[in-house]
């Protein structure tokens, strides 16, 4: 039975000699921490992932599974990724340093522990790690109502386009859209759109939407304001035929098949095209048509196409 992660934040201590940090130990819980301690690379991965402490003290040098490699799996674990890593070791050379920053260290202290220093490290990288997951939720609550996100960065010197961040919605829906990989690398479709659109919406105007079809549905991309690190935002929504005719129905307050037929019109259809995929004769479509041109208070069938394409964007 684990402690109430409500109650206090949860300290992993990793240490083969757990004895030489019962200072560190004493200091942490007197500071209202809940203190686990494990004293082998295994038993430390094992107690994360059933704890999932708040950060880890790890000592860089154990026999068998050493820091380094613990570091690594905490990172590569989705459950254990955010938590922060702060090493422990009596080595300063460089090359150490490097090694604990390269395996997913957030800082390191140096033996012998001075219990102040760290409880003040610690508390400005548990800062920083809710700060993060708070951001990171907030994100992926947009996915739940099939809104993907994703944050773009455009250099204004050379035009560069990068992707910051991405939900794992917006993932997926550049792979099947596009057929990307899922390596940050922009699709060409999408780098030409935002070369195009940026500065449109750099300077406060609106930008054009960018649709992509496969099979029956619609992918449609549109640029949002600027985030708090001056980077643009992208929010993806994913449509069918269905849905966009629904939405014409209750927002023109149409028939469904008037608003099936000003939806193939948006598309570009002929009359003939209409009346075979709705299994209709021409005549029959020009009337259905023309009832939609009263409705809408149009006289043309391009204008008619330009309102669908306003609500269907």
């Amino acid at each position: 039975m684990f402690p109430d992660r409500n109650a206090a934040r949860i300290v992993l201590i990793v240490d083969d000699v757990p004895d030489n940090l019962s200072v560190l130990h004493d200091a942490l819980d007197e500071s209202g921490y809940i203190v686990l301690v494990a004293t082998n690379g295994e038993s430390a991965l094992q107690r994360a992932a059933q704890a999932l402490p708040d950060i880890v003290l790890l000592d860089a040098m154990m026999p068998g599974m050493d820091g380094f490699e613990v570091a690594r799996r905490l990172r590569a674990h989705p459950d254990t990724a955010h938590i922060p890593i702060i090493f422990m070791t009596g080595l300063t050379e460089t090359e150490h340093v490097i090694s604990a920053f390269g395996a997913g260290g957030v800082d390191y202290v140096t033996k012998p522990i001075r219990a102040q220093e760290v409880l003040a490290r610690m508390a400005v990288h548990m800062r920083s790690a809710r700060q993060a997951i708070q951001a990171t939720q907030a994100r992926n609550a947009l996915d739940a109502f099939g809104h993907a996100t994703m944050a773009i960065h455009v250099d204004d010197a050379g035009g560069a386009v990068r992707a910051v961040w991405q939900t794992p919605l917006a993932r997926d829906l550049v792979q099947r859209y596009f057929g990307a990989e899922a390596n940050g690398t922009l699709p060409a479709a999408m780098h030409d759109w935002l070369r195009s659109e940026a500065p449109v919406a750099a300077q406060g105007r609106e930008p054009r939407t960018l649709a992509v079809e496969r099979d029956e549905r619609q992918l449609v991309l549109a640029l949002q304001q600027r985030t708090g690190d001056d980077d643009l935002l992208i929010v993806m929504r994913e449509v069918s035929d269905a849905a966009v005719v629904q939405a014409l129905v209750q927002t023109l307050k149409l028939t469904l098949r008037e608003a099936e037929v000003l939806y193939w019109v948006a598309k570009g259809k002929t009359n003939r095209d209409i009346g075979d995929i709705l299994g209709s004769s021409p005549a029959t479509v020009k009337k259905h048509l023309e009832r939609v041109y009263v409705k809408l208070g149009v006289e043309t069938r391009t204008a008619a196409a330009g309102i669908a394409m306003a609500r269907i964007k």
